[in-house]
Parts: C-alpha cells; structure tokens; sequence
C-alpha cells in the first residue's frame, strides 16, 4: 500500500479503537487493540502522517525514535522495595516509571487529551539489549511493569532489513499481535501531499516529468533520494532564492545522494527559473497580450519537457492565487465568527467600553489553544486579533460607546473587508480563464490541458476555490476529459470481447 492508504488503515484503526459506550467503557475489547506496525523504506513519510492523523482526530501524540534509547531510559531504572509474602519480608526489584510511559501521562496532562497515539519509529534497529524489551512492548503493550494507558494506541514504524544493516526480523509470535502494514513509496500519492504543503514547483514540475527519480534507495552504493529528501531540499531552494544565493549541483547532491538525479534536478532547476522568465507566465494571467503572443509562439516549436515545464509553470502561479484566497477566506470567516461572538457578548449591555476586555479574552483562548496543543491556525488568529485592534481604534476614535451603534460601525468595517475579498475572487476568476486561454492556445486539445486539468482536480485548494465560484473553461474541459475516460473503457471492453471470441460462430458453443 501507499503512504495515504496507510494513513487512512492507521485513521480508521482509532476510530474503532476509540468507541466508547454511554457509560464511557470501550466497545472495541483493549486486549484486541493490536499495535500497528507500518513496515516501508526510509524517508517516506511514516513519521510524517502520525502527527497529521493526531491533528485530524484531535488526540495526542507521543513521539519516540528508540535507536537513541537504552533499556533503563525505555523500562525505567530499578530500586530495592521491601514487601512481605506468606508473613515474612522480602527485598523485591521494582522499576520506575518509564520515560516513555512518563511522557504519555505528560502529553495528557498537558493537553487534556485522554486519547492518542504513542509511535515508536525504528522499533526493529534497537541494541540487543533492548531488543527483548520490543517484542514484550509489541505483544503485552507495556515497559518493564508499566502499562501504556487505555486509550492510547501503539504504531511502530520500522525499515526492512534491505536498507538497514541494523534491522532485525520480528519473530512470528511477535508478528501475530501486532497488524502489520507493507508501505512502498509512490510518487503520485507523494505529489498531492506535496502540492497541498507548497513545495517548490521546480521539484514536482521536475517529477511530474521524471517520477522515476522520485526515490532510490541503495545501500550498496550508497544511494539516497527519499520523499523527505525532496521536502528538504524544496525548503533549500526557496532560502536560496529569498536572498538570491545560487543553487549548484553540489548543494542538490546533499539532498539527493544519488549523482544522476541530483544532476538532472540542478540542470533543469536551471531551465526551470530561465522558461520562467521567458515565458511571463505572471504577466500573461494577468492579460498582458504581447507577452501572449511571443510565449505561443515559443510553446509551438518546444521540445516535451518544456511543454510541461510551461504548463507547471502555470499550475504554480495560479496556486500562488489559490494560496491567498484560501488564507484570506479563512482570516474572514473567523473574523465574522468572532464579531458573531462579540455580538452575543454584548447583548443586554448599554455601552462598548469592554471592547479591549473582549479582545484580551480571545488572546487568552489562543495561548490556552497554543499551551494544549489544540488545533489553531495562529497566523490566522493573529491576524484576526490585529483586525479587532484595528476596529477598537476606529470605534473608540469616532466616539461612539452605545454597543448597538457600535455594532452597526464594526459591521460597516468587516464589509470593507469582505468586499477585499470579493475582488480577489474576481481577480483569481480571470487569472485561471486566461490560463485555459493561453494553454488551448499552445497546445490545443493535447496532453498538456490533460494534464493541467488533471493536477486543478487533484489540489485541494484549487478545488475548493472552483467548487465554490465555479469555472467555465474547467467546466468544459473536465467534462471532455470523462467523456474521453468512459470512451476508452468502453473501447477496451470491446477489444476485450473481440479477443475472447465471443462473436456468433463455433466459438460461442
């Protein structure tokens, strides 16, 4: 399986784990919540979907790579307790709580949160020594004498022993208590994830080109190029370019330890950055019709990586767009929940004068939400407490303190806001019809709208903009595009037919 079919098994695996019945007991028995182990090559972002997952469900999550442990850190360090058994007193070994076990019991006390994940990365890599301590957690969920707490499910995550000379086999008594998950890269999984996190549009024009470079891993070689190889080195690039220092084959090849690939990538990150110029993309989406017609006439004489090239070009300036509408619809329908709120916080009063009370009271929330790892877009909430600043001032400097007039001044204010908006959304409308315009031009009917409409219908913000303020030009050409799909399966059925002779003749009988 993929990465995101493994995060879809690990999502359901929690909500099933996690029923409870009125009087709060689970109905999935605790003895049957087998740990999960997720077995896959390094780098491919086993790590990265626990914290999205914990995010989503909104449970905690603890976090332990156990290479940097030892058996006294993960069981706990042991002390002399005197007992008495059968009448007489005896000296008996007890443990301390695990640091492991320790930190769940933090992470909920912190939080709130009862529930969660505890996941143990490189569970199979670990010293000899501790090796035995593994298997006991993996079958009996505890460490030493410490239990990990209800409600929290284990996921381990390990590499086979293909690309790790320190991985051990598990045993198969160990193998049949955990639900063990095969995870294999791919490349098209990884792409939408990559767009939906704004990684740089040279590394996925580059594997929308060449997805056979996505990942090697050779530990003969050796030969690295990991998914999280690519996510670093697309942070690289945009700190190169902010203070427009040059990227050169060697800084490539510290990310993507493979010389072939990193060569490829810095030649044509080069190409990249120079179609880029060349072409205008910005300026044409933005109707300039001279840059048009000199960047058709390029695009019909281009060999197929340019075309490509051209057509993430465009891909990566209309997300540019899609980006900022999405955060300024975001800022705009929490500042209306806010003024919403503020609204019922005023009700039955005389006078406004307990603005500023209002907003220390919703910066109090977000640090409590910071301090319990609650989920909050802070750059979103900033924004929106500066709004409510901005707007006390403007009250407070009018004169006015009757809390219904000043409710009517605030409301005139956020419509300033919301009409922003709406000229962005009118702004980002035409942007993407002349980028249909400019690509039929180019390329007419060929791949490359295939594409373009394929990777829009794949990105969750360009979606969620189109779904809401609609399209023409996407409209039509998605249309075509399952009409093409439905006439190829149905073609291939034929053909399908034809081949198992299934026509009138002996062959029928």
């Amino acid at each position: 399986m993929n990465i995101q079919e493994a995060k879809q098994e690990i999502s359901s695996a929690l909500r099933v784990y996690h029923r409870r019945d009125a009087a709060g007991r689970p109905l999935f028995p605790v003895l049957r919540q087998r740990p999960i182990l997720l077995m896959g090559p390094p780098g491919i972002g086993k790590t990265a979907i626990m914290a999205q997952i914990a995010a989503e469900q909104e449970v905690g999550l603890v976090a332990y790579t156990m290479t940097h442990h030892t058996r006294q850190s993960a069981v706990g360090l042991p002390r002399i307790e005197r007992q008495v058994f059968d009448g007489v007193e005896r000296t008996v070994t007890e443990y301390t709580l695990s640091e492991i076990i320790a930190s769940v019991y933090r992470c909920m006390e912190r939080t709130g949160r009862r529930e969660g994940i505890l996941f143990i990365d490189e569970i199979n890599c670990v010293s000899e020594t501790l090796a035995p301590t593994m298997l006991q957690f993996l079958q009996n969920k505890t460490f030493g004498s410490h239990r990990v707490p209800d409600g929290w499910v284990i996921v381990a995550a390990g590499n086979p022993e293909i690309y790790n000379k320190s991985a051990r086999p598990f045993d198969v008594v160990t193998l049949d208590r955990v639900r063990r998950l095969d995870v294999e890269a791919d490349c098209g999984v990884w792409m939408d994830y990559a767009r939906a996190r704004g990684i740089h549009a040279a590394v996925l024009s580059y594997l929308t080109i060449r997805p056979e470079d996505f990942y090697r891993v050779d530990r003969e070689t050796p030969s690295i190029v990991t998914a999280r190889g690519w996510e670093d080195l697309s942070e690289l690039i945009r700190g190169y370019e902010a203070l427009d220092i040059p990227l050169t084959e060697r800084q490539v090849g510290e990310y993507l330890q493979n010389r072939e690939t990193a060569r490829r990538f810095a030649g044509y990150y080069q190409l990249y950055r120079k179609y880029g110029t060349d072409y205008g993309v910005q300026d044409i989406l933005r109707g300039d019709a001279d840059r048009l017609a000199a960047a058709v006439e390029m695009a019909g004489a281009a060999a197929f990586d340019e075309r490509m090239t051209v057509v993430n070009l465009t891909l990566d300036c209309l997300n540019t767009w899609f980006e900022r509408y999405e955060r300024r619809d975001g800022q705009i329908a929490r500042l209306h929940e806010v003024l919403s709120n503020l609204k019922s916080f005023w009700r039955g009063r005389t006078d406004c004068e307990d603005l500023r009370e209002f907003i220390e009271g919703q910066r109090r929330s977000l640090q409590e939400k910071k301090r319990a790892e609650l989920p909050a877009d802070e750059v979103r909430e900033e924004w929106v407490l500066d709004r409510l600043e901005r707007y006390a001032v403007s009250l407070f400097g009018a004169h006015i303190h009757d809390a219904e007039t000043a409710f009517l001044f605030l409301r005139d204010l956020f419509e300033r806001d919301a009409a922003e908006r709406a000229a962005l959304v009118e702004e980002i409308s035409g942007q993407l019809d002349r980028a249909f315009d400019f690509l039929e031009r180019c390329f007419g009917e060929g791949q490359e709208l295939v594409q373009f409409v394929s990777v829009l219908t794949r990105t969750e913000r360009a979606m969620a903009f189109i779904t809401r303020h609609g399209s023409a030009p996407y409209l039509r050409w998605s249309q075509a595009l399952l009409y093409r799909e439905r006439e190829q399966e149905l073609q291939a059925a034929c053909a399908d037919l034809l081949s198992r002779g299934t026509g009138t003749g002996e062959e029928d009988f």
